[in-house]
Formats: C-alpha cells, sequence, structure tokens
C-alpha cells in the first residue's frame, strides 16, 4: 500500500529516528536535494546506517539517488547493501539509465547475497522529456513498481509556476497516470508544498485520487493525516465494495456474467475496482469491522 510517501532529509539524525514512528505508508530517504553538496557523502553513511540498525517496521523505504553519475552508484551500494527496498532516481527521461541502474542492482544483490530481483525501482518524473517518455520508464525493468511526479522540477522545466489548484499540470498527471496503467504499475502523485495548508493538501490530495494516482508524495508530516483521508476508503465505500462481490458471486453461480445493483450494471471492470478498495481497506485495517456490519446486516 502505497498512500502517503514521506520524504525524509538524508542528513538529519532526528527525522530519520521520527521515520520510525510516523504513520507514513512509506518512507523516502533522501540524498538528493535535501542534502548540500558538502554533506553527501556524510549523508549517505547516515541513511545507510539508519536502514540497517532502526526499525522502520512494514514500511517501505525507499531511497532517492543523486542524479550525478559520480555519486549515484556509491549511493546505490551504500543503500542496497543496507536494506533499502526501492530506489527512486531523479530526472529519468526513459529507459536507459533504469536499464543501467537494474544491471548495476543484479550485480549488487548478486554480490551480497541478496534474492536477484528484490531492489525495486520508482522513477521520479520532474522534467518535460521526463513525462513525454513516461510509458518507455514505466516499462524498463521488471524492477519498475511505480512512476513518482515531482512538480516543482517540472513545473521549472515548463516555464510555469505552481499553483495552489495545480492546473498547470493536469496534463502531465494525466499522461503519467495512463503510461503507469497501461504498464500495470502505480502512479504517485507529486508533493503539496504548503506544509501549513491542510485545506489545500486535502483537496489536492482528492483531485490525485480522482484522477487515479495511488498514493501522494509529502513533504511534511503534517500532509500524512490528509492524504490518508483521501486514498483511504470510507465506510460506504467498503460497504458498496463487499455488496458488488456478494452480488457478482451469487451471478456467477447462476451462470451470469453481469448483474444489477442498486439499479446499476455489475460487470467484471466494476468488480476490479472493488476488490481494489477492498485491498486498500485490508491494508488499513479496516476490512475486518465493515464485514462484521454486513454479516449482522
Amino acid at each position: 500500500m502505497r498512500r502517503s510517501l514521506l520524504f525524509l532529509p538524508g542528513n538529519q539524525p532526528s527525522l530519520l529516528q521520527n521515520g520510525a514512528v510516523l504513520p507514513a505508508d512509506a518512507l523516502i530517504f533522501d540524498l538528493e536535494d535535501a542534502v548540500a553538496a558538502d554533506e553527501k557523502d556524510s549523508a549517505r553513511y547516515l541513511v545507510a546506517s539508519a536502514l540497517r540498525h532502526l526499525d522502520f517496521g512494514r514500511r517501505e523505504k525507499i531511497v532517492r539517488i543523486n542524479d550525478d553519475h559520480t555519486l549515484r552508484e556509491k549511493d546505490i551500494r551504500a543503500v542496497v547493501r543496507a536494506g533499502a527496498d526501492t530506489i527512486m532516481p531523479p530526472k529519468i527521461a526513459g529507459s536507459a539509465l533504469l536499464q543501467e541502474i537494474g544491471a548495476l542492482l543484479d550485480e549488487i544483490e548478486q554480490e551480497a547475497g541478496i534474492e536477484a530481483g528484490r531492489t525495486k525501482l520508482m522513477p521520479l518524473l520532474e522534467t518535460a522529456a521526463g513525462i513525454e517518455l513516461a510509458y518507455e520508464s514505466a516499462l524498463a525493468s521488471s524492477r519498475v513498481v511505480a512512476l513518482a511526479l515531482g512538480g516543482e522540477d517540472l513545473a521549472a522545466d515548463l516555464g510555469c509556476s505552481r499553483s495552489r489548484e495545480g492546473k498547470e499540470l493536469l496534463y502531465s498527471r494525466q499522461r503519467l497516470i495512463i503510461a503507469a496503467r497501461a504498464a500495470g504499475i502505480e502512479a504517485i502523485d507529486t508533493p503539496f508544498t504548503d506544509a501549513q495548508d491542510n485545506t489545500g493538501l486535502l483537496e489536492d490530495a482528492l483531485l490525485a485520487k480522482s484522477l487515479g494516482f495511488s498514493g501522494k508524495l509529502a513533504i511534511s508530516p503534517q500532509h500524512l493525516k490528509g492524504i490518508h483521508q483521501a486514498f483511504t476508503p470510507t465506510g460506504a465505500e467498503i460497504a458498496y465494495a463487499l455488496e458488488v462481490i456478494k452480488a457478482m458471486e451469487a451471478g456467477l453461480s447462476s451462470g451470469l456474467a453481469a448483474v444489477s445493483l442498486r439499479g446499476k450494471m455489475i460487470d467484471k471492470p466494476v468488480v476490479e475496482q472493488a476488490e481494489k478498495t477492498l485491498a486498500i481497506a485490508r491494508a488499513s485495517g479496516l476490512l475486518a469491522a465493515a464485514e462484521e456490519i454486513a454479516d449482522a446486516e
């Protein structure tokens, strides 16, 4: 489950420690933008140490590596051996670099005795070229599990200003979602950059959910509550999904591939959406209670 993915500066020990108790679904240990040039080596050591010695529970541990080729391999070697689940390469545009990183991961996993293919990739698309080549990036490697959108750098590359409503990124968001879904992977939305505007954050997260994103990047722990509110199914949505599954099971037992529920036609695509809703509810710990209520009724 990737509803919320929280950035943590790789050069700040206290914030890395806080990651062990923050309610994010995934943590992104940042070695790139959050770290000054003269602190890159120390941040890499600090993140690797945190990955080895701190218990982050079931949270996905993602590391945003540096774009600079002189630092990239050092970052990857250090954090993969330390237990990173996923590598986030920035400013990806197409398949070439992802395939190069994939080959390096093959080598590191073999050397370190790590299960082959265990380390995943989540490319960060934050340039016009990155959006244009989104589908190529999504298919670059079997390790790619999601595409993530970096709105600030993208807006700068497009020559536009970021707005609270985010209309300037609408096409890019939709283009990334289509590419990701066509490749059978997840799409992760850009962060909302005003850490104090919780209302704006919720509106932005709800828009992202409505477009088809699986979750959202976050730059502040204050945003986690709103992101979870947007991307977690409501009680009514869970109840309806259970109804859909039950109605379809009854239909299939009678030889029907489509059934009517509440005056609407229920077929395979509707069932698949219901199954996704229930999967999120299960991962959020909400499904058992909803099933009890449904059984009681």
